[in-house]
């Protein structure tokens, strides 16, 4: 059955313009905003179940193409048209599309991530450039990370260059806000810190295995993880980079760290690594 089409009315795009801006109003509503052709595409196929509304105007269904024409209308999702220049006032983007869907957020059970026998999971500790925690969660989906664990002081992962940023994987990754790593700790998963200051650090390349349980922390962009995060980490992890370089670009250490630990031995019980 094709979706219905209304003309969006005031109070639906003042909505729309607070999702984007406003991080207190995507939690209460529990909804966020993805823009453009091919992200409302991929959310339609994939979590139809998740689109509450798609928002379209007349320039945009004239070039659209048929394939995602039939995807939209037979989806079921209500649909708003507005024209171009009152979509200019709801979009994030210099350029717009002039297509995008309010989706709802996918809600995961920590409880049922943390039951399994393999954990290799993410956490991230006030990150705070959204290209950088778009990237990490775009990267942690790619390399089959378990799930992502952010402090409350990090970026909101719905804000929407984040959204942008993930090239869609931000609704297949678990993702949870927890104080600090310790309860993670206390449910059986060994903590490893990312830390580029070197100091008490072993290199990534010395360790051969790992636990099956392990959570992999990445601190802020500038200061690196804190004190206490590193107190409660078994290990302490370096990348070795060019003596003149400060250090890497979070993401690009996530991606690294994720790529190796992802393809070492496990074994079970074991919080330390053999090296």
């Amino acid at each position: 059955m094709p979706a219905l089409t209304r003309p969006l009315t005031r109070a639906s795009a003042a909505h729309i313009r607070k999702l984007l801006h406003e991080k207190r109003t995507r939690e209460a509503d529990g909804t966020f905003v993805v823009e453009g052709a091919k992200a409302v595409r991929d959310v339609l196929a994939e979590y139809p179940s998740l689109v509450q509304t798609v928002v379209t105007t007349p320039a945009y269904c004239r070039r659209e193409l048929p394939t995602d024409r039939h995807l939209r209308e037979t989806s079921g999702v209500f649909s708003y048209t507005c024209s171009s220049q009152v979509f200019a006032t709801l979009s994030n983007v210099r350029t717009p599309q002039e297509i995008l869907a309010v989706v709802k957020q996918p809600v995961w059970s920590e409880s049922e991530v943390l039951s399994q026998d393999r954990v290799l999971g993410l956490f991230g500790e006030r990150i705070q450039d959204p290209l950088n925690l778009g990237a990490i969660i775009r990267t942690a989906a790619a390399l089959n990370s378990t799930a992502l664990w952010l402090t409350s002081d990090s970026v909101d992962r719905f804000n929407p260059k984040v959204v942008r940023a993930t090239g869609g994987a931000l609704l297949c990754l678990p993702m949870f806000i927890r104080p600090d790593v310790a309860g993670l700790s206390s449910k059986g998963c060994a903590v490893y810190a990312s830390d580029a200051s070197l100091r008490e650090a072993v290199e990534i390349e010395s360790i051969h295995s790992i636990p099956d349980r392990l959570i992999l922390v990445f601190g802020n962009e500038g200061q690196g993880v804190s004190e206490h995060t590193r107190r409660a980490a078994v290990v302490r992890f370096s990348i070795p980079i060019r003596s003149s370089m400060e250090s890497l670009n979070v993401s690009a250490s996530v991606a690294i760290a994720l790529h190796y630990f992802g393809r070492l031995p496990t074994i079970a019980g074991q919080s330390l690594p053999s090296m």
